[in-house]
């Protein structure tokens, strides 16, 4: 093993820079790809002559592409890193983005979508969640919350941004500019600042924490000092099979499932549904870009509680977060004024923030870093199908009988059943044999 020497007084932890490194990355492919999705609709589907179903149908394709994607891609995160998944997504999806310029069909429409999806599946929530959860424990929520503090400044940047574009230049030229964008921003920033293993192999310790011993020592025994560490917050190894042999597994992704029926059916047809009332499309985007940066505060928030909850009663916030969003849900069906249209989109994004926060440090938290990514994307591809069938069910809903609100109603509802089941997602007992750091199934 190649010895490692420590370098102290580190005026900053380097594990910093990815935090902020992996949120700008973040900020710019989720607002061009996911959040601006509403914004291309519209303009795409007059062009082109097609349905809001069929629209949606390629949204739903970038789902069922990142379910199957969460199957491998988080193995060779855990297996080889997350920086070279990273630059490798960041690649395809802003190859995908250009390659929208060229489409003149709903075939050719897929298919450039399907790789930009292809890409921003790949190179953006599994490995850039895996290189922050890596490098911190015990401010592993406060590192995540800034991180997904700069996502959600997605809102009022990216999204008004892609819409005043639009207007400008035209969708086409707008997906040019987005995916030359995202090589420009995310190329340098994952070559540079996202790091491939976690810190032990460095000489450091999670969190800037130095190691005990002043000596030169080597990585495995500083992994071992690591592991140690994180014990001290009952943070035990988990590999993927000991992960899917617990119950807590399933009653997590159960809920997961329910709540993922709801986010990409309001990301896509929220600015569809407000353009639908008269409401100027600047404007629309804007109220969306105002539920992302409601999320703000509540990423960072969510950080910080997933911090200093201990892990026996994670979940209750989690749940709580959920249920801020179905609250929000509640008063826009209920009337759809455009006060009480601002008053939902504040519940709703603060609560989707929390939830956000939370989430990531509660499953490093219940089942460790050793196999962190593949277990994210085993639930990613069980969440699959519901993400696939949401975004239809809406624009099916909407063609059928000209109104989103039938399909809002039954999200809703889903939506507090998630809020239940995730009561029920109690930490699961350790594995019965603990295994080495580098094995990973």
């Amino acid at each position: 093993m190649r010895e490692v020497s420590v370098k102290r007084k580190r005026k900053i932890f380097p594990g910093w820079w990815t935090a902020i490194a992996s949120g700008i990355i973040s900020m710019w492919g989720f607002g061009v790809q996911l959040y601006s999705f509403g914004s291309y609709l519209k303009p795409i589907a007059a062009d082109l002559g097609l349905s809001r179903t069929a629209m949606s149908g390629a949204g739903s394709l970038g789902r069922l592409e990142g379910g199957f994607e969460g199957l491998f891609g988080g193995w060779f995160v855990d297996r080889y890193g997350p920086r070279i998944v990273c630059l490798i997504g960041v690649f395809v999806g802003g190859l995908g983005l250009i390659l929208m310029y060229f489409i003149n069909s709903l075939w050719s429409y897929y298919i450039a979508w399907a790789i930009a999806s292809l890409g921003f599946n790949l190179g953006l929530s599994l490995p850039l969640d895996a290189a922050v959860a890596n490098w911190f424990v015990k401010k592993r929520g406060l590192a995540l919350g800034v991180m997904r503090a700069l996502i959600g400044l997605c809102g009022v940047t990216v999204v008004p941004l892609v819409m005043w574009l639009i207007g400008l230049v035209g969708w086409r030229l707008t997906l040019v500019i987005a995916g030359s964008t995202t090589w420009l921003i995310g190329l340098p920033l994952a070559w540079f600042l996202i790091k491939p293993r976690r810190p032990e192999y460095y000489g450091l310790l999670p969190d800037g924490e130095e190691p005990q011993s002043e000596a030169l020592q080597g990585a495995q025994t500083t992994i071992h000092e690591g592991v140690k560490y994180a014990e001290g917050v009952q943070e035990i190894e988990f590999t993927a099979r000991q992960a899917m042999r617990t119950s807590t597994f399933w009653i997590i992704w159960v809920a997961h499932a329910l709540h993922g029926m709801v986010s990409p059916a309001v990301s896509m047809h929220q600015i569809p549904y407000l353009t639908d009332r008269g409401v100027d499309p600047v404007l629309a985007a804007t109220a969306l870009g105002l539920m992302v940066f409601m999320s703000t505060p509540g990423r960072l928030i969510g950080g910080i509680i997933a911090d200093r909850f201990d892990k026996n009663h994670l979940r209750f916030p989690m749940a709580g977060a959920y249920l801020l969003q179905c609250l929000g849900l509640v008063i826009f069906l209920r009337t759809q004024s455009m006060a009480m249209i601002y008053v939902y989109l504040a519940l709703y994004g603060f609560g989707m923030g929390a939830s956000i926060g939370i989430n990531v440090p509660l499953r490093a938290r219940y089942f460790g870093r050793k196999a962190f990514a593949t277990i994210g994307g085993m639930l990613r591809f069980l969440d699959m199908p519901v993400g696939i069938i949401a975004p239809i069910y809406a624009g099916w809903t909407y063609d059928v009988t000209g109104s989103y609100m039938d399909a809002f109603a039954v999200l809703t509802g889903l939506l507090f059943l998630s809020v239940i089941v995730m009561c029920f997602a109690k930490p699961p007992k350790p594995p019965a044999e603990v295994g080495e750091i580098t094995s990973f199934v």
